[in-house]
């Protein structure tokens, strides 16, 4: 027999479901003039058909006139025992509505025996599989952006808001997670004013880019914010950060720097921790200038045992304190994109003649390459 056509994909692994041996022998003989003749798997019963159908089946042709099942009733459970594959229908010239039925049911197509030819066949069972790769991709698609949905919920969710008497301090805070397509990344920030009226305000950095960083950042600040409710400060609160982080991380390479002011209830001195991190900087009285450059101590989950000290600072009536993550800093600027570093932070700051979030990260645009987060508090200035 001539060839009727070369367009069957290849190897290509059929199972026929079929009671009746002369239709069977028919099809098994129309397709037998392909190009590349497919492997076929004949059933004479719908339980017969599930005992043979296998992985590497890619498309089901269904007699619904079965021994053991017939009409819609046998194509549901051939779609049920075979979700991720093919089904053409095959009816009788008298069934061609249930053909039609068969398709809004669930089916890729159905064809009518006696109008059946090879070439028809052939493309039927061809298109029949194109269509359910389209379907499972469509349904992989939905899957996905359902997953993605979800997850920008519990990424919001997981997002502080600040605990923050809006009439005490003027307070600013951006995020901007290097990831793709991600709302959460390893820097983490948080801002919480306890019963005495003091305000806490935390900025850290895991070392990291990916969701597990973005994880155990949360699981830093949720803890911090704990503490600080519960009344703890200082080394107390640091050490127990620091064993949270050396059970969590995935391996011991991860560490974490981090910056905390607890500014006093007065609200005209602070107590800072610069661990490892970028430090601080304040605009006092319009002054700018860098809080300090000798750290407290190392980043979280480096050393055992350490003892970090405190850097207290004498704010004033009226100042504005940021604190931020590399980020900001390792922004590349001017025609040999050095790093733009603290100093150039103070320059671009000056510029604006005071610090405003929107504006530095707006000056910034294109030019930052890892995550960022920044937090501002201020008292007169910048009102």
């Amino acid at each position: 027999m001539t060839p009727v056509s070369p367009d069957l994909p290849d190897p290509l692994t059929l199972l026929l479901i079929e009671d009746d041996a002369g239709d069977a022998f028919l099809v098994e003989e129309l397709l037998a003039g392909a190009e590349r003749p497919p492997k076929i798997t004949w059933a004479r019963t719908l339980a017969e058909g599930r005992a043979r159908l296998t992985d590497d089946v890619q498309c089901v042709l269904v007699d619904l006139s079965l021994p053991d099942a017939s009409g819609l009733e046998a194509l549901q459970q051939v779609l049920a025992m075979a979700t991720d594959t093919a089904v053409l229908v095959l009816t009788g010239l008298g069934d061609a509505h249930v053909g039609i039925e068969a398709v809004a049911a669930g089916a890729q197509d159905f064809l009518v025996k006696q109008d059946i030819d090879a070439r028809l066949l052939i493309r039927a069972i061809r298109y029949a599989i194109e269509r359910k790769r389209a379907d499972l991709a469509m349904r992989e698609l939905l899957q996905e952006r359902i997953l993605s949905k979800e997850n920008s919920r519990l990424e919001r969710g997981l997002l502080p808001v600040p605990l923050l008497d809006p009439s005490i301090l003027h307070h600013q805070a951006r995020y901007l997670p290097g990831r793709a397509g991600g709302l959460l990344a390893g820097d983490f920030w948080d801002t919480v004013q306890t019963p005495d009226g003091a305000v806490h305000v935390l900025i850290g950095d895991v070392c990291g880019h990916g969701p597990d960083e973005a994880a155990l950042g949360t699981a830093l600040r949720i803890a911090w914010r704990t503490l600080v409710l519960a009344g703890q400060s200082g080394n107390d609160v640091l050490r127990t950060l620091d064993t949270l982080l050396r059970h969590e991380r995935k391996s011991p390479e991860i560490f974490t720097t981090m910056c905390t002011a607890a500014i006093a209830p007065d609200l005209t001195t602070a107590r800072l921790h610069v661990i490892g991190h970028p430090p601080p900087l304040l605009l006092r009285d319009g002054v700018l200038g860098v809080v300090t450059e000798t750290p407290s101590g190392p980043p979280l989950g480096i050393f055992p045992g350490v003892e970090w000290t405190s850097i207290d600072v004498t704010l004033g009536d009226r100042w504005s304190l940021l604190l931020y993550t590399d980020g900001l800093i390792e922004a590349t600027v001017g025609e040999n994109r050095d790093l733009l570093g603290t100093e150039g932070l103070a320059n671009l700051i000056r510029a604006h003649a005071g610090i405003d979030l929107d504006r530095i990260i707006t000056s910034l645009d294109g030019a930052m390459h890892d995550d960022v987060a920044a937090v501002l508090v201020s008292r007169g200035e910048g009102e």
